[in-house]
């Protein structure tokens, strides 16, 4: 995050209670912020829809940064799974109204992909994080069915006024067991020589299935860079 885009946010976020992430939390947030306006609006071409998302993106990063501080070695992957989730809502907690603002911005038609993006991304960074090591198909079916958990979490979440939210904590540990045993039922269906017998070429074709590059290109046009960035 660059400096402009984090004062952008700060001074953002006070407004999206009132006027959500709308043109006029935006142009507020370029005054507050003492933003130079074309630096602002080349940052973010889309105003406010681009400031959600970086707000988002940010919170990606705070919960990388501190899972990577936490001693998870005892813990069994599928809690490591659960606590990242959870992790990402308690450091979102002081801002859920922002959270709740994004979520009614991504459900409309014209944004829905960008929201589908950023729940993908929060999901994985969490695998990334956590170490996996996936090059072929299961690194996106990870990712799917993680998505589906943390978007249904955040719903439930933003309706939570349990203490603690621990009715959200338990609706979370019930769908992490639920994949758990899709995973188990899956296993076992792979391994189960019919199955691989009859449907052969559609798992070949899974195998040839590879997880995309991580790898940055320095070399494309068309790239910002803040100059107040150090």
């Amino acid at each position: 995050m660059t400096n402009l885009t984090d004062k952008m946010i700060d001074a953002a976020l006070p407004h999206v209670a009132f006027d959500g992430w709308s043109q006029a939390t935006f142009e507020a947030a370029m005054e507050d912020s003492g933003a130079v306006p074309a630096a602002a609006k080349a940052a973010f071409p889309r105003g406010a829809v681009d400031l959600a998302l970086a707000f988002h993106k940010r919170g990606d990063a705070q919960m990388v940064a501190a899972l990577k501080t936490r001693d998870l070695y005892d813990m069994r992957f599928r809690d490591r799974v659960a606590h990242a989730v959870r992790l990402r809502l308690e450091l979102a907690e002081p801002h859920k109204e922002a959270v709740r603002r994004g979520t009614t911005l991504f459900a409309l038609p014209l944004y829905a992909a960008d929201g589908a993006k950023a729940v993908w991304g929060t999901c994985d960074a969490i695998w990334d994080t956590l170490g996996d090591m996936s090059e072929d198909y299961n690194w996106y079916t990870k990712r799917s069915i993680l998505s589906a958990v943390y978007g249904s979490t955040v719903l439930f979440w933003l309706g939570d006024e349990s203490e603690d939210h621990a009715a959200t904590w338990g609706f979370l540990d019930r769908r992490i067991d639920n994949v758990m045993q899709f995973e188990k039922v899956k296993g076992a269906t792979l391994n189960n020589p019919m199955f691989a017998k009859v449907f052969a070429g559609p798992l070949w074709a899974l195998g040839k299935v590879k997880a995309p590059s991580k790898l940055s290109r320095s070399d494309l046009p068309g790239q910002w860079r803040d100059p107040s960035a150090s």
